[in-house]
């Protein structure tokens, strides 16, 4: 039970500094999700160092792994948003912007989290 709290806790904090940065960062006029964008990278970021002091000695501890990566980077970090956005821009037509922001989701989101992982070496 006290891991499933922890989860709970970490994903709940993640979950509303994704909706503070896409509040503030994702573009209605445009369509361009830099929200939703800026938070899939840092959430990248974020668990690569997680994981790094995770396997590092055990420097962090399984429930702070649990708090930490399973539940604020699941919070934080959102697959359904940016396959919704992405659906959205093939709609509009926007194809330049579809492809811009699905490349370097995925580019830059592995490069972040080997970055994490690099950092904590």
């Amino acid at each position: 039970m006290k891991h499933i709290l922890l989860v709970f806790v970490g994903g709940g904090f993640g979950s509303v500094l994704r909706y503070v940065i896409g509040k503030y960062l994702n573009n209605p006029e445009t369509g361009i999700p830099y929200g939703t964008f800026a938070a899939n990278i840092l959430g990248s970021l974020f668990i690569g160092v997680i994981l790094g002091l995770a396997a590092k000695n055990n420097t962090l501890s399984q429930n702070q792994t649990l708090l930490l990566a399973t539940g604020f980077c699941g919070g934080f970090t959102t697959f359904s948003s940016f396959a919704y956005e992405n659906g959205m821009l093939l709609k509009s037509g926007d194809f330049a912007s579809f492809a811009i922001y699905t490349i370097a989701s995925f580019v830059i989101g592995f490069i972040a989290v080997f970055f994490g992982l690099y950092l904590v070496k």
